[in-house]
């Protein structure tokens, strides 16, 4: 099966401005998910999908392939489901693994150990996600806890949340459900680090400020995380 790995990015974004090409420590978040990709064994093909001209001359320049994307399709009217469509439309492949600017933490090894998971299942898309042991409330109730015993958090349920890091999903899965998630999806859990997930400007100096003390070596050598003293 052809794995085509999409990045997807516009120069629209309204939380943090111009995330995707500004500065990003000693890099950009476009620049650093492209060369980490370049490193991922399994992907067929790379291509950015974008409406960003910058983001479109940094492709050229690594050699990689793109698709500028159409005015709506990088605009705040366009719905989830929509783009993500849109991305399966456009791309010519059996399989995409789309890969987020926005989760610049995510390991070499990680995309690959996901890639391998995929092709050895029969489930039709693998998502990852993080756990989230909080204490969970909706509408003035708890929801994943008695109040009345108050457990520890480590033992609270494995409720987990999508973190968008990766996605991988058949091409027509996509087409036919207009979602990341497959009928039948399977779940890996990312570690804290690798679950960083940038929506705004204190996500985006919280990730910067992870990058420069793990270096782009932590990225694609399977690094682990120590403390120094």
């Amino acid at each position: 099966m052809k794995i085509v790995a999409v990045v997807p990015t516009r120069k629209g974004s309204q939380r943090v401005k111009n995330k995707n090409i500004r500065k990003f420590a000693d890099t950009s978040l476009i620049e650093l998910k492209l060369k980490v990709l370049r490193k991922v064994k399994g992907i067929d093909e790379i291509i950015v999908n974008t409406d960003c001209e910058k983001t479109i001359e940094l492709a050229k320049k690594m050699g990689l392939k793109y698709h500028k994307r159409d005015a709506y399709y990088a605009s705040s009217n366009v719905t989830n489901d929509e783009h993500w469509r849109h991305l399966a439309e456009v791309t010519d492949c059996d399989v995409l693994m789309i890969a987020q600017t926005t989760s610049p933490l995510v390991k070499v090894s990680t995309y690959e150990t996901a890639i391998k998971e995929f092709l050895n299942s029969k489930n039709d898309s693998l998502n990852s996600v993080s756990l989230e042991k909080k204490f969970l409330w909706l509408d003035g109730k708890p929801i994943n806890y008695d109040i009345s015993k108050t457990p520890k958090s480590q033992d609270l349920p494995d409720i987990v949340s999508l973190n968008f890091a990766i996605t991988i999903i058949k091409r027509d899965t996509l087409l036919e459900t207009k979602n990341v998630v497959g009928k039948n999806p399977k779940f890996i859990t990312l570690d804290k680090i690798e679950s960083v997930d940038i929506d705004d400007e204190i996500d985006f100096m919280v990730a910067e400020c992870l990058y420069q003390k793990l270096g782009f070596e932590y990225l694609i050598e399977n690094g682990e995380w120590r403390i120094e003293n």
